[in-house]
């Protein structure tokens, strides 16, 4: 067997091509259903059509996908550039952790929420220039560095609801206070927990679009991505990029964090956010790096999320089945990119056949 580079991809498949792995993940998972004894037709009704039936059920989608859209937007503006950071996660609860110890020993005015904001942004900005760094000034592979420091940032968050920031009367489980009004976002329904985090993500993917289209830094990242020897040629800073797209990330995933704590949550605890950091890498790559694309592949991702939440509830079903899910759609998307770029050839006879 041999791949054979194309030159050129279609672009037809090039955006053709996560539809077909959704199709055929969910083909797989009514397969997975059948195997596992479940009836696939209503497993699949109750994973994908349940959740959004209800008015509620739509606004906790929207509320699932607004971290998910904020980390995959950094991401994909890095993955443009050659730039891997895979520790939006670790970005994520210290920008949650800063933003958080503000809520609970900052005054308590008009101004919380804005700082709050700030401080979040400015905590996943913070840590996300350790790998920044350490790829300009010691050629440390970031992809590395950035999954790594994502375990200390865990560590880090069990010592401070642990120690400095546990909650004096709650019981010995380590979690903070919950935070006071002034500390939460405001509702845009009642009777739901749709936040104006909402809004915060759709003015991002708006500021993405612009900066990726229409802005020379954008033009800057897509040259650097695609041919670092012409950019070094037009006199474009890589090590600038590098820069500007890690800490760019990281301030996004810091956002996100501010968004789950003074939204659903509420307080710090060691289970603020179930690997979005992660997941967004998926919705990233599902999007096509493309801000419209991350916002549909934010939805889809999302609603796996309170799809294996349900059929938890309702069927039985192991709330495995929302990695596994996530798992064969990153799998045969990865498959269908390899098949867009490649062709594949065999031998036989001594002469390659196509």
């Amino acid at each position: 067997m041999y791949l054979e580079y194309r030159g050129t991809s279609s672009k037809f498949w090039v955006w053709f091509s996560p539809f077909l792995a959704v199709t055929l993940s969910v083909l797989t998972g009514l397969i997975l259903f059948y195997a596992l004894g479940y009836a696939p037709l209503a497993t699949i009704y109750t994973f994908f059509i349940a959740p959004v039936s209800s008015l509620y059920g739509v606004a906790e989608l929207a509320v699932k996908a607004t971290p998910l859209i904020l980390i995959a937007i950094g991401l994909a503006l890095g993955f443009r550039a050659n730039v891997w950071n895979i520790g939006a996660e670790g970005q994520l609860i210290f920008g949650a952790l800063l933003a958080g110890g503000y809520a609970l020993w900052g005054p308590e005015n008009i101004l919380m929420l804005p700082i709050m904001l700030v401080l979040g942004g400015l905590g996943g900005a913070l840590y996300a220039m350790i790998p920044a760094v350490l790829r300009v000034r010691f050629h440390a592979n970031e992809i590395l560095t950035s999954l790594m420091l994502t375990y200390v940032a865990l560590l880090f968050l069990n010592y401070m609801v642990s120690g400095p920031f546990k909650d004096p009367e709650g019981y010995g489980f380590p979690q903070s206070q919950l935070f006071s009004e002034t500390a939460l976002l405001p509702l845009l329904i009642d009777g739901t927990r749709l936040h104006w985090g909402v809004l915060l993500a759709g003015g991002v993917i708006l500021a993405a679009w612009v900066l990726l289209s229409r802005s020379f830094i954008g033009f800057q990242i897509k040259v650097v991505g695609l041919t670092p020897a012409a950019a070094g040629y037009a006199g474009f800073s890589q090590k600038r990029i590098i820069y500007f797209t890690l800490i760019l990330s990281g301030v996004l995933a810091g956002i996100a964090g501010f968004c789950e704590i003074a939204g659903p949550i509420g307080q710090l605890s060691p289970t603020l956010s179930p690997g979005y950091g992660f997941t967004a890498i998926i919705v990233a790559f599902l999007g096509r790096l493309h801000p419209l694309g991350i916002l549909c592949a934010g939805v889809l991702i999302a609603l796996s999320y309170l799809g294996g939440e349900n059929a938890q509830i309702v069927m039985g079903l192991p709330l495995a089945v929302t990695g596994i899910f996530q798992g064969m759609l990153l799998f045969t998307l990865l498959g269908f990119d390899v098949l867009v770029s490649y062709r594949i050839r065999h031998k036989r006879g001594g002469a390659w056949i196509q």
